[in-house]
Formats: C-alpha cells, structure tokens, sequence
C-alpha cells in the first residue's frame, strides 16, 4: 500500500477517533489520579488526628512528618507542612460537621478514627447524603470530596461555614464542572442562600419534575454588581447593561440559560409587543421571558407578562418544547402582594428582587465615596454603562 492512502479521509477519520479515545483516556486517568490522591488524604488527615490525640509525641508532629515524606518522595507535591495542616483541617471540616438527613442528625466525629470506611478509588456512589447514615453516609461524602479537585475543596471549606453548604457547593461544581473561578464567584456571590428563594406559581402550573426543577434554577435576590449605572436609570438601560455584560449575567442566570435577544418583537394582532429579554433553557426545554422593572413589584406586571407568556407559546413554542416560563425582576417586592398576585395566574412565573451592589457593613459605607463623588472626580457627570 502506498503512504498516498495515508492521506485519504477515511484514514484521517480514524485518526480523529483515536485523538479522541487517547483525550478521553487522558481525563479518565487525570480523575482516577484525584480520586486515590484525595482518599489518601482523607485517611492521613484521620491519621493525623488520631495520633495527635493518642500519641505523645509534641508539637512538632507536622513539621517532622512533612520533612520525612519530602525525603522519601522527592518529586510529589503535597507533602508541605503548609499542605499537611491543610489536609487536617480538610477532614476536622467534615469529620467534626454535624450532617443533617431526613432521618436525623449524625456527628461524624463522633465515630472513632478507626471505624472510619476505607474507600476503595472506584467507590462513587450517586446518591443523595439525605439517604445515607452512619459508616455509609461519611463513605458516600467522602466519595463526593474526591470528585473534585484538592484546590476546590481548600476554596469551599476556607468560604463556607457549615458541611451542609459545603457539600451543596461540592454537588454544583460535579454537576457543572465549575472551575475554581466560578466556584469562587458562586460561593462569594451566596448562591446557596438565593438558590430556589424565588416566589413562584410552578407547583400550581408546571407538573411535579419540572416545576421542582424550575423552582432551583431561580434565585432570590439576582447580584448584578457587575453593573454600573446612574442613580436614576430606567429598565432600557438595564436591560442594554444586563446585555452588554451578557457573559457575567448568563453566569449569574445559573447553567441552562441560553441567550436569544432583547427587545423581541411579537405581533398580536394589529399592534406590536416587545419582550425585555428572552431566553431558552436546554434543561427545562422551554423559553424563559425576563420582564425587568426599576421599582416595586406591582399587582398589574403579572398580567402583563401572562399576556407575553400565551403570546410566545402561540408564536414560538414548539412542538417539543415545554410551558414558556416568565420571570419578573424587580428592585423590591412585598412577599405577600406577589403571592395575591401570582395566585390566580394561570401561566408559570416567578417573581426576584434584584441588587446591583452587595451589602456593605455599616461601618464601611462611611468610608467609600459615593457614586456621584466617583463621577464627579474623574469628569464623568453623565456616569453611563461601563
């Protein structure tokens, strides 16, 4: 055979397939490699605690024991005393958590050092932490730790302050493979405490998967600090600033969200309609219309958007798509009116607050200048988008 036919498409077909197989071979290795290195970790953090309480052998203990290990395997990482001490706040994190299930509460610390599961590498269960307890519970979260990189973990228990917020961020970033960036940004940002906050109809108006998923993907409130507006805009400059910083808002909107315009126009009869913002979700299967508005919630916005929600079911839904989702974003909300008002609507919507600037302790706001002596300093007095 000539080296002609090594040219062909069919031979660089297979190329690409074995390029392909060797990448995915590549993750699967690099993932088997963070699973037995994070389970080793967990047991010598155990370790560690144990024979710091049992055995008399000072202080030093970490600094002796990092020095040993260094000179043993030169070329590993991770043997730091730095990076010891970090391993043993990893598993006091955890091991010392009181983890809360459907069938009560069980202290993992509370069980001896010895009596700990040794994980077997290949041992990921998926299921839920809700429906595990004892032994089984601490292999099924451990099982979860070491699913994720070493320098997530350190990111998730050096910013959350409880084991039930750590391992729903340890969840998240399995499911959205979030790297650390994003991780951080989420954690700083609340996620945990807006996650599925928002007052919605969807128990009354979606059937019961979709609407338990719809529920989780809509916060309350929406951080849009990476806004910068006057004092006194009005929704169109929202909506254009929401759209110029498009890629920081989708973050921000969670996984799913694909963005298809502003101002989309629907005709409805002789007059013409326009949606602030529409979007589709790839997991809901279904579009989602973001209504924004600068003030207070108010009983007539949720007519509205019903009003728009039949309009894109009619024109743009299709066959395979689900219910048209509305969400109304607004600056405040009485939680008693939205709920009088969603009472009665027929269409599934939800209503959030929104923040363009996270809270600041007291006794910092005197210190900072205000966005009017920001503008005025640097010869801005028009302020504007970014």
């Amino acid at each position: 055979m000539s080296d002609a036919h090594l040219t062909t498409m069919e031979y660089r077909d297979w190329l690409k397939e074995i390029k392909q197989r060797l990448r995915q071979a590549q993750v699967k290795a690099a993932v088997q490699v963070n699973t037995a290195l994070l389970t080793f970790y967990w047991e010598l953090g155990a370790d560690i605690v144990e024979r710091q309480k049992t055995a008399q052998w000072g202080s030093g203990l970490l600094k002796q024991l990092s020095a040993d290990l260094m000179t043993e395997f030169p070329d590993m990482k991770g043997f730091s005393k730095r990076n010891l001490e970090r391993i043993r706040m990893w598993y006091l994190f955890y091991s010392e958590g009181f983890l809360n299930c459907d069938t009560g509460c069980v202290a993992i610390g509370q069980q001896p050092v010895d009596q700990l599961p040794k994980l077997d590498s290949t041992q990921i269960v998926p299921q839920p932490v809700a429906q595990m307890v004892g032994a089984q519970k601490v292999q099924q979260i451990v099982a979860q730790l070491v699913q994720i990189p070493w320098s997530h973990n350190l990111i998730i228990i050096s910013k959350c302050g409880h084991v039930k917020e750590a391992l729903y961020y340890v969840n998240k970033t399995i499911e959205h493979n979030w790297s650390r960036n994003v991780l951080t940004h989420q954690i700083e940002s609340g996620l945990y405490e807006r996650e599925g906050k928002a007052i919605t109809n969807f128990s009354q108006t979606l059937p019961a998967p979709q609407s338990d998923l719809a529920q989780q993907l809509i916060k309350d409130p929406y951080n849009f600090d990476f806004l910068t507006l006057t004092k006194d805009y009005n929704e169109r400059e929202l909506e254009k600033a929401l759209t110029d910083h498009i890629t920081k808002f989708l973050l921000e909107l969670g996984a799913g969200f694909a963005y298809v315009g502003r101002q989309q126009g629907l005709q409805v009869g002789e007059r013409d309609f326009f949606l602030d913002l529409l979007f589709y979700h790839t997991k809901l299967h279904c579009y989602v219309v973001i209504e924004l508005k600068t003030g207070e919630f108010e009983p007539e916005y949720t007519g509205k958007l019903n009003f728009y929600l039949k309009a894109v079911d009619e024109q743009l839904r299709g066959d395979r798509d689900e219910q048209t989702i509305g969400i109304l974003l607004c600056k405040t909300r009485d939680r008693v009116v939205v709920e009088y008002a969603l009472s009665d609507i027929h269409k599934p919507m939800g209503v959030s607050e929104y923040q363009l600037t996270r809270a600041l302790p007291d006794n910092l706001k005197p210190s900072l200048p205000s966005i009017e002596e920001l503008e005025a300093e640097f010869g801005n007095p028009e302020g504007g988008d970014e």
